[in-house]
């Protein structure tokens, strides 16, 4: 029988790290307090201080960071907003959360993130913020989208769920824009048991309005200075990404090798697309994407041999029903439709075994044989 490969899989890799996750949660459990407890306090330190940034504000979730990122700089009804046409839909979705409009723009087609020339074609006298996305766990181009930026007065806000502890210029994503949003969805490079969020800033002004709005706008309990939400990183949740993260440098590391070795095993095959990475560019591989133009065919085959894949994504924003309003059609973003069509994702995850990655390395080149 064939070795079955899973998408992802939770391991105890590196050895010992379970055993710490289940400890700090029994810690918690202990000590009894969930809401707000001190492990929230001292995580958001700790994430803050491995970024460099002056402030990490814990929030429920990865949509709540980018509409409390978004909200903080002033993003409001009737403004436009600068977004990829490649992305997971949380990010228009929370341009819309706050009333305004998201305005579509393609990516670069090796790096499939979203360059300032690009959104420089996009501006217009009511864009009010870009929302660059790190997307598969490679850093945009951030010094012309900052230069871009300024020279417009727009806001930058960085959409960093999926490029946990990775560089740019020696500089980690998420402390180029004046605001940064965080996911800790269990899957990502820095993931959690469960939901978690956290918006990144090293602006006090908006790290107060960020630290009032995620808890009904209050900073001393039942005294509510604005409207806020409920929008709280849960202290369990807490607890376990501040053990992940004294490992997260070595779990990014595996990716990297897992990685290197997929680009050098299938780099011969000439009916793939490999990741590409950008100058100065770092790369942590939360997701590890081909292109081919036998994509489905490819996925099915993979799924007879017992491995499984997926898709990111393969239905653009600008098709599905919900934008319909958008008034877009087949067509005006040809970047993102191929990429729609053509990206898989290959298994790639830490602990993942070398009879596992050889498996699907053997898979694919059998495939186009």
């Amino acid at each position: 029988m064939a070795l079955q490969v899973p998408y992802v899989a939770f391991r105890d890799w590196p050895a010992g790290i379970t055993q710490q996750v289940e400890q700090a949660v029994l810690k918690v459990m202990r000590e009894q307090q969930y809401i707000l407890g001190p492990d929230v306090n001292a995580f958001e330190d700790a994430f803050a201080k491995f970024l460099g940034a002056d402030f990490a504000i814990g929030v429920g979730n990865g949509f709540d960071a980018l509409v409390l990122a978004l909200k903080s700089v002033g993003v409001g009804p009737g403004d436009e907003v600068i977004v990829p046409a490649n992305t997971f839909i949380a990010t228009a979705n929370a341009v819309v959360h706050l009333g305004a409009v998201p305005v579509l723009a393609e990516p670069d087609q090796q790096t499939c993130n979203l360059t300032a020339e690009t959104a420089e074609k996009h501006i217009t006298s009511k864009t009010k913020a870009i929302v660059v996305v790190h997307l598969y766990g490679q850093t945009c181009e951030m010094e012309k989208l900052q230069q871009l930026c300024k020279s417009y007065n727009l806001k930058l806000v960085e959409d960093a769920a999926q490029a946990h502890g990775v560089k740019y210029n020696n500089q980690f994503a998420g402390t180029f824009g004046d605001a940064a949003a965080f996911s800790f969805y269990p899957t990502k490079n820095l993931g959690a048991s469960g939901d978690g969020g956290a918006v990144v800033t090293s602006d006090p002004e908006l790290a107060a309005f960020m630290y009032r709005y995620r808890n009904y706008g209050q900073q001393e309990k039942y005294h509510n200075e604005l409207i806020g939400i409920n929008s709280r990183l849960d202290t369990l949740q807490a607890a376990i990404l501040k053990i992940k993260l004294q490992h997260l440098h070595q779990l990014n590391q595996e990716r990297q090798r897992l990685a290197g070795v997929y680009l050098q095993e299938l780099q011969s095959i000439s009916d793939l697309t490999l990741p590409v990475t950008a100058d100065h560019c770092g790369h942590v591989y939360h997701i590890f994407t081909i292109r081919t133009s036998h994509r489905d065919e490819l996925q099915s085959y993979l799924q007879q041999q017992g491995m499984q894949t997926a898709i990111h994504y393969p239905v653009p924003i600008h098709l599905q029903q919900a934008y319909r309003f958008l008034n877009y059609k087949t067509g005006d973003f040809p970047v993102t439709e191929e990429l729609a069509n053509t990206c898989l994702s290959l298994p790639l995850f830490p602990g993942m075994t070398a009879a596992e990655q050889e498996q699907v390395i053997r898979s694919v080149k059998s495939f186009f044989v």
